[in-house]
């Protein structure tokens, strides 16, 4: 399993305990206004008879903030997801294209990709059916291409797309561009 599809079964998990929780409430809940009622019809001003009642009013509350609290929870967790694939088919356009814009071939974009997913060049050469020597020197051309010195350099071109805004909204700096430096104002004069 990888760390996704364990992060989602925690969450799975997690839904399906608040939402025990939510049921398990849901049955005090009856219990307790049927015996409140019961109570109140019987002696309909007693002590006991009031304080049943305001704790099954609270067990009520606590249900409706469970229930609500589980609504959010699943509503983040769409949001998240839509959020990651929109993210990954982003980084997925970017990648491609900045293939495209450094010329590789089509061996060599199979390589690039497999390199950022982490693979040695041992193991894209036994995907690829090729040579080691083959994948090293692919790689050795990919990143002259990309102008960066290896692997580290290479992934962390991309990534320093995503944490620069390269997916984010429109106006963000493009690569290449360096920001303006901030000036600063002298509060006290001369």
């Amino acid at each position: 399993m990888n760390g996704e599809s364990l992060t989602q079964a925690k969450l799975k998990r997690r839904q399906l305990g608040l939402a025990g929780v939510i049921v398990l409430q849901c049955v005090a809940a009856v219990f307790f206004v049927g015996d409140v009622l019961v109570d109140l019809m019987q002696a309909p001003l007693a002590q006991h008879a009031l304080l049943e009642l305001l704790v099954t009013l609270a067990l009520i509350v606590g249900i409706g903030l469970n229930a609500c609290q589980l609504r959010r929870m699943l509503e983040r967790m769409q949001v998240q997801d839509k959020a990651l694939g929109t993210a990954r088919g982003d980084l997925a356009r970017i990648v491609e294209s900045q293939f495209e814009i450094w010329c590789l071939t089509p061996a060599e974009r199979d390589v690039g990709f497999l390199a950022l997913k982490g693979l040695d060049a041992a193991e894209i050469a036994a995907i690829r059916g090729a040579a080691k020597g083959t994948v090293r020197a692919q790689l050795t051309r990919i990143y002259a291409k990309a102008g960066v010195s290896g692997r580290a350099q290479f992934a962390a071109w991309f990534v320093e797309d995503l944490l620069d805004g390269g997916l984010g909204p429109a106006g963000s700096i493009p690569r290449g561009l360096t920001k303006a430096p901030i000036q600063t104002e002298r509060l006290d004069p001369k």
